[in-house]
Formats: C-alpha cells, sequence, structure tokens
C-alpha cells in the first residue's frame, strides 16, 4: 500500500457537478438524522457527513473549498442534530482543510491508504469535537480510545466503499 508524493503539477484536481456537490453531501445528512431513529448504534459508529466531506476535500485539493466544505456540511449537521449548534461544524471544518491540505500532497486512490487517511481524520474530527465540548461549551464528553479507534475504523471501511462509489462522479479540470 505504497503512498505517493507528487509535486503539486502532478497532481490531479477534480470537481464535481452541481446535483453531485450538493446531492451527495444532503444524502449524507439526511441517512445520518434518519437512520438512528432505527438502528440505535449507528450515530455511535457511522458519521456519513464526515466521510463525505473527506472526500470531497481530497479529491478538490483546494484548503479553502475543503474549509467551506466542512464548514457547510458540519453546520448542517448540527442543524439536523440534537447539540450545540457550531461543534460539528467547527470540528469538520478542521478535518476538511486538514484534508485538503494533505490531498495536495499525497495522491491517495489506494483502499489501504484512504483507510488509514479517514481512520486519522476520524480521530482528528473525535478529538477536535472533544476539545471544542469540554473546553469552549463545557459539556462532559466520555473519553476513550477503543471506541475512537474502533468507530475510526468502522468509519474507514464504509468510507473506503463509499470512496469507490463517489469515484465516479470525479471531473477533471
Amino acid at each position: 500500500m505504497p503512498i505517493t508524493y507528487t509535486s503539486g503539477e502532478q497532481v490531479e484536481v477534480y470537481r464535481f457537478s452541481l446535483p453531485v456537490t450538493i446531492g451527495v453531501p444532503l444524502v449524507a445528512l439526511i441517512i445520518q438524522a434518519y437512520v438512528p431513529k432505527y438502528v440505535p448504534g449507528f450515530a455511535i459508529y457511522v458519521d456519513l457527513p464526515l466521510l463525505v466531506t473527506i472526500f470531497f476535500a481530497m479529491a478538490r485539493r483546494s484548503p479553502i473549498a475543503g474549509l467551506f466544505t466542512g464548514a457547510i456540511i458540519g453546520l448542517a449537521q448540527d442543524m439536523l442534530g440534537h447539540g450545540m449548534i457550531g461543534m460539528y461544524g467547527i470540528a469538520k471544518t478542521v478535518v476538511g482543510y486538514a484534508a485538503s491540505s494533505l490531498g495536495v500532497k499525497l495522491d491517495l486512490e489506494n483502499p489501504g491508504a484512504r483507510l488509514l487517511v479517514t481512520l486519522g481524520f476520524y480521530l482528528v474530527h473525535w478529538v477536535v469535537y472533544f476539545t471544542v465540548a469540554r473546553a469552549l461549551v463545557n459539556m462532559t464528553q466520555p473519553w476513550s480510545w477503543t471506541h475512537g479507534i474502533l468507530a475510526g475504523l468502522v468509519n474507514g471501511l464504509i468510507g473506503v466503499l463509499l470512496y469507490f462509489f463517489l469515484d465516479r462522479f470525479k471531473q477533471r479540470t
């Protein structure tokens, strides 16, 4: 599972049609909002809006686009959820920026690399969310490395499958 370093001229930047840009995050948000009502453990281990944020940010390879993608998806998830507005917005903004910045440096088309990157970004998202909850909002959040790594692996496996499906919608610039 080689991760290849590329120069700025070799990295392919992708764009997406307007229906894909709006529709995919919207479907992920709807699934994330309604499936936990019927599958109780879904929300504990799966974060589809995060996976969509990572995919779009790494495909577009623009830190500003990744930042805005993460912020918009995160705030929309906050509005559909029961928590404080802005918590997911902040965490997904950080992940969107970091994923697009990493996407500029690395070509991540390999499933193993995608799994590891998704696991890493899930943990970053989790740490940022936990930090914001504890430091800024004064919420009591449980901390468990075991849960974080297990949830990160679940998201990584789902992400690899989701990324292969979403690769069909990429358009070269």
